[in-house]
């Protein structure tokens, strides 16, 4: 019988060991031929090239923009003496390294976005490192050093991430008008919700199943501990109006502000591909949330008014807003002092911001530029002293500045064919995104000289 040159069984050994999952692994270290004393920059073009490719993934797969995973690549290839051109998307990643008469060209992708400061950090940290040494460096310490970043398990559980966006919620509902029955109420649902959420990214579940649910869960949960609180302490059934606080954990901040911050530097590509994930997030959410709202009777009514002195009422500020940011950057995997230097300046920018509207009654559009840019100017300040990266500082900072509940409100009113009501919500809202962004890129430009010119 004749045998079958087909079989092999090396072959079907190594099928075995290949990766299962839709979007592959890459077995990184199958492709180092150099051995551990030859430094990397006498490696082979093809080493060298997949170093290059590995940061820029990493640090995509960080949430961080276009504009800096260029720069690290920059750095790197510059260090092993090639030349490097890359085309940045949200989960992709095409570059090509030259090196005399030579190119080496790659196509790299991500099964999907996330935000991780802590990691992001450690990368920037690896960096500065390789500009300072990077030619010293062989092929297997650096593929080792990018492992252990790359293995880094985040810093919370699911439990204290729902907490994170508990306490980020609550604050939140607070800054929008809410009292404390309200705030008790979002914090409730935001931690139940959040916390589905977190579990179900876990389990590897698909993007819109995680948000629908989430916002779901958020919902129910406001709603069953505002009825707890009616038939324990006979509150009034107007707080139902909070319900929106619940779910503005699902706020896509990273995605929204590097969006504008990449089309500012004409990196077209990746910003058009975030900023349509981010009204993707977006869109389902509020989707989710109206349904919600239909099934238990809920309107987004007006919060009652709280009775409160400016003063207090601006020393309240401060704290809710360093509070909101400070959950908000523990959900980004922000290390405890990250998220408090982050919150510190939350706390003065968006306090500038809301003052701004309630007494000199500058319109939201420009108050929200003002605080921005503060945010901005502030984050360039401490990274020249700890060292941060500033993108790191500045999104969770004005993360909360992102007005959640106009673009509720704006597709809660569509969904019941009140067009005027609705448009007038989105244009309030797309103001507000429009110029968070702007306010960013002012403080680049005036403080960092390589963002502030071309080429």
């Amino acid at each position: 019988m004749k045998k079958d040159i087909d079989v092999d069984p090396a072959i079907d050994e190594k099928i075995k060991q290949l990766s299962q999952a839709h979007h592959m692994r890459i077995p990184w270290h199958d492709f180092m031929t150099a051995d551990n004393v030859t430094t990397a920059r006498r490696a082979s073009l093809g080493e060298r090239a997949l170093i290059v490719g590995r940061i820029g993934l990493m640090l995509l797969a960080c949430g961080t923009g276009a504009w800096r995973v260029r720069d690290s690549m920059n750095v790197v290839a510059r260090k092993l003496g090639m030349t490097c051109s890359a085309d940045i998307g949200l989960t992709s990643l095409e570059y090509t390294c030259m090196d005399d008469n030579h190119s080496y060209t790659q196509s790299l992708s991500l099964p999907g976005t996330s935000v991780n400061t802590t990691r992001l950090t450690e990368l920037e940290k690896f960096i500065r490192l390789f500009d300072k040494r990077g030619e010293k460096m062989t092929i297997g310490e650096i593929h080792k050093k990018l492992t252990h970043i790359a293995n880094t398990r985040g810093l919370y559980s699911p439990i204290k991430v729902g907490l994170a966006a508990a306490l980020a919620c609550a604050a939140f509902i607070f800054l929008l008008g809410g009292g404390p029955v309200e705030m008790v109420c979002c914090f409730v649902g935001a931690f139940f919700g959040n916390f589905v959420r977190r579990e179900l990214i876990d389990r590897h579940i698909t993007l819109l199943a995680c948000i629908a649910v989430a916002i779901a869960v958020a919902g129910v949960a406001y709603s069953a501990s505002l009825a707890l609180l009616r038939l324990t302490l006979h509150v009034n059934a107007m707080h139902e109006a909070g319900y929106i606080g619940a779910m503005l954990f699902i706020i896509p901040g990273f995605p929204f502000i590097t969006s504008g911050l990449d089309m500012s530097k004409l990196d077209m590509k990746s910003g058009l591909e975030r900023l349509a994930y981010s009204l993707l997030v977006i869109v389902v959410a509020t989707m989710a949330g109206w349904f919600v709202a239909m099934c238990l009777h809920l309107n987004p009514r007006n919060f009652e008014a709280l009775g409160l002195t400016p003063l207090v009422l601006c020393l309240l500020r401060v704290v809710m807003s360093f509070c909101g940011v400070f959950g908000f950057s523990m959900m980004f995997n922000s290390t405890l002092k990250l998220a408090t230097i982050a919150g510190l300046i939350g706390a003065v920018a968006n306090t500038l911001r809301l003052e701004l509207v309630d007494l000199v009654h500058m319109p939201s559009g420009a108050a929200a530029f003002i605080g921005a840019l503060v945010a901005g100017l502030l984050a360039s300040l401490v990274r020249t002293k700890v060292g941060y990266p500033r993108i790191a500082l500045t999104v969770p900072s004005i993360v909360i500045m992102v007005p959640g509940l106009y673009m509720y409100r704006a597709m809660y009113n569509m969904g019941l064919t009140s067009v005027s009501i609705g448009a007038y919500w989105t244009v309030q809202a797309m103001l507000i995104v429009f110029a968070l962004p702007l306010g960013l890129i002012t403080a680049r430009i005036l403080t960092d000289d390589k963002w502030r010119h071309n080429g």
